[in-house]
């Protein structure tokens, strides 16, 4: 028999307006046509691609970019585009003013296929909001062995000095200069991970790549890293052609804020229009490593009484979770162990010491076992994977015993696998291979952990994921006070609670116990304030009176137990030190308010601001205290709880007032 030849067909790929201009009706037909992005392809345009082919495959996202004019006038002469101000006429993105072929095929009925896998983010916080807001929590997102590690996930960096010139340059040029300084400092301290940045307008998209031109020509020695990344090179764009770019690291511009007199307009350019959320979506899942947030103001600036469009209500939750890291994360998730054999395997580790959650994961992944990392706080050193429901359900051998672990390991892991017929005939052998398996986790870790660390961002030493804001840069008004004192971010309490039960239903010791830890993360804290943790701890809207009769029983107990002190409803460990804690992006607004501020942490504001300065006005010292808390004025009886804790130190002979200046009291 002679050789087969088999005719190789050829493969094009071509944009669906070069398939109209240079291919010659009838003159080629397509067995298959693959339309990528659909969402952004007009029908007409792909009319011509489509009347060429016996069979196509339409992949697209209908939660991302719709087509709009801003792209069809860039296909066009008319010099309209130039005048287009993306901030000041939101209805030219109306995505109710087209249709995509994406669209047109739904509507047609054609059979639908959803891929739930996501890949990109090495991070679950770098996706949770999209899956939270677009997705109905249908994507299968690997979690992360590492919840807090500063290399990764989400980070706000909040820009207090940015002013948006709204009527002006419609730019923020404080905003731009700060993540033109980032760039620079990322170029320096990690040119391995590729970076690209967004911007929420074209406006200020202008501005930051001249802020970037000026620093550049300064560093000189930072130009090798814009052309180390061939593949994936450094960008600026905006969000209206960021789609398709993904990248190590995204730095994001918000650019948007108060203008000059402090006033807010609730107008977001592209985001306040129809389809404005789509906008947002696509901005937001850019970044495979970390995702940077540069903006003047926090989501308590953002009144959605005043806002128009679901695409603000999304930016809303999505600067909130950015800040506050309040939506979802790693966790124990309330789910018990699948079968009995992982509950031994649980059962038996914990009796050696280790720290074990079960069902680590978030929306539809889940690791069967997580050891904790036995320094490190939100740190999963090991996962173990068993063969119990969850790996029997799978559809595949392939599924089970290759993707699920190399995705995992992919996303670092460290993974050990026992399998249940080993355990039960010889569970202590598999129980000193997990001891080995765990040790060699650590000893992995302690090796990577520099370069890990070494990859992160230090623009601004002080940003970190989730609530740490970076206030570095003052207010020129912080620069004049010769009082100013530093105070640590307040950090809402996070702990792993029983959420699979409900909060009445708790024994009364496990509450105390609870209540115990949110007053050591959080004390000295308001009474109310530890209902409405627990509360939040189980993801509840409101507590009921069987809610708030239950907590307080577990505070009483805690209480009685010797465990919290408890003064004018502020509860405290006992002998714990107090330190004075900056209340102004805190998620929790009654934490902003006079009667929620503990007594012992307005006195030791009052001394740390005497301590700094020697003596004061008291005018001098209620502006300096306030400061330290967060306060820029000294309303809604702010100022009265000032003055009542220096009337307390006076009287308690621990400070003096001679001639209007109060000071310390001689020893």
């Amino acid at each position: 028999a002679g050789p087969v030849v088999q005719a190789i067909k050829p493969v094009f790929m071509m944009s669906p307006l070069s398939v109209a201009q240079f291919l010659e009706p009838g003159a080629l037909e397509f067995d298959l046509l693959v339309v990528d992005e659909a969402s952004q392809v007009q029908p007409v345009d792909a009319l011509g691609a489509i009347a060429r082919c016996r069979q196509m495959v339409v992949v697209g996202d209908s939660r991302q970019l719709p087509p709009t004019r801003f792209f069809a006038r860039m296909t066009t002469d008319s010099t309209e585009s130039d005048d287009w101000d993306d901030s000041e006429q939101p209805s030219v993105v109306e995505a109710a003013d087209v249709e995509s072929v994406l669209g047109l095929c739904c509507a047609r009925g054609l059979p639908q296929t959803m891929l739930q896998w996501h890949y990109r983010s090495r991070h679950h916080s770098l996706i949770a909001v999209s899956n939270e807001a677009f997705y109905e929590q249908r994507l299968f997102i690997v979690p992360s062995p590492m919840e807090s590690n500063p290399a990764l996930g989400l980070r706000f960096h909040f820009v207090p000095e940015g002013v948006f010139d709204r009527g002006g340059t419609s730019t923020n040029k404080e905003e731009a200069k700060a993540v033109a300084r980032a760039v620079v400092e990322h170029a320096r301290q990690s040119p391995h991970l590729s970076l690209g940045v967004g911007a929420f307008s074209v406006k200020q998209q202008i501005a930051l790549i001249h802020e970037l031109e000026l620093l550049r020509r300064a560093n000189p020695d930072t130009e090798p890293f814009f052309a180390a990344h061939e593949n994936e090179p450094f960008f600026v764009k905006n969000l209206e052609n960021i789609q398709g770019d993904e990248r190590d690291v995204i730095f994001i511009s918000v650019g948007y804020g108060k203008n000059a007199q402090g006033y807010m307009a609730m107008s977001f350019g592209p985001l306040s229009g129809e389809g404005g959320e789509r906008r947002l979506n696509v901005l937001i899942t850019r970044a495979k490593r970390r995702c940077e947030v540069f903006a003047s103001i926090t989501d308590e600036d953002i009144d959605l009484e005043r806002a128009k469009g679901a695409g603000v209500k999304a930016f809303k939750s999505f600067l909130n979770y950015a800040r506050t890291g309040i939506l979802t994360k790693t966790e124990l998730t309330g789910r018990s162990e699948d079968s009995p054999f992982e509950t031994a395997v649980r059962m038996a580790l914990e009796a050696r010491g280790h720290k074990v959650d079960t069902q680590v994961g978030v929306a539809g992944f889940f690791i069967d076992l997580g050891v904790r990392h036995p320094e490190k706080q939100g740190h999963h050193i090991l996962g173990i994977e068993c063969d119990g429901a969850a790996y029997h359900s799978s559809r595949s051998a392939r599924d089970r015993d290759r993707l699920r672990q190399a995705v995992l390991e992919d996303h670092g892991w460290c993974i050990h696998r026992i399998w249940s017929t080993d355990w039960f005939q010889r569970p202590a052998e598999q129980l000193k291979l997990v001891e080995a398996a765990i040790r060699a986790a650590l000893k992995k870790a302690e090796q990577l952990e520099p370069a890990i660390l070494g990859a992160a961002l230090v623009a601004e030493p002080q940003a970190a994921p989730f609530g740490l804001v970076s206030r570095e840069s003052p207010n020129a008004a912080d620069t004049a006070s010769p009082l100013l004192t530093k105070a640590v971010p307040y950090k809402l309490a996070k702990l792993d609670v029983p959420r699979h039960r409900e909060i009445h239903e708790i024994a009364t010791d496990v509450l105390a116990g609870i209540v115990t830890e949110i007053v050591r993360q959080e004390g000295p804290v308001h009474e109310a304030e530890v209902i409405a943790r627990v509360r939040e701890l189980w993801g509840l809207a409101r507590a009921g009176s069987r809610i708030q009769e239950a907590v307080s029983a577990g505070i009483r107990k805690a209480v009685s137990l010797g465990k919290c002190e408890i003064d004018a409803g502020f509860l405290c460990i006992p002998g714990a030190a107090v330190c004075v804690r900056n209340r102004e992006t805190v998620d929790s607004p009654n934490l902003r308010k006079a009667d929620y501020l503990p007594p012992l942490e307005i006195r030791e504001a009052i001394l740390a601001v005497l301590n700094a300065s020697l003596a004061a006005s008291e005018e001098e010292i209620v502006t300096a205290t306030l400061r330290m808390f967060g306060f820029k004025s000294s309303g809604s009886g702010l100022r009265s709880a000032v003055e009542e804790q220096l009337k307390l130190l006076k009287r308690s002979r621990i400070l003096e007032n001679a001639d209007g200046v109060w000071r310390l009291s001689a020893p």
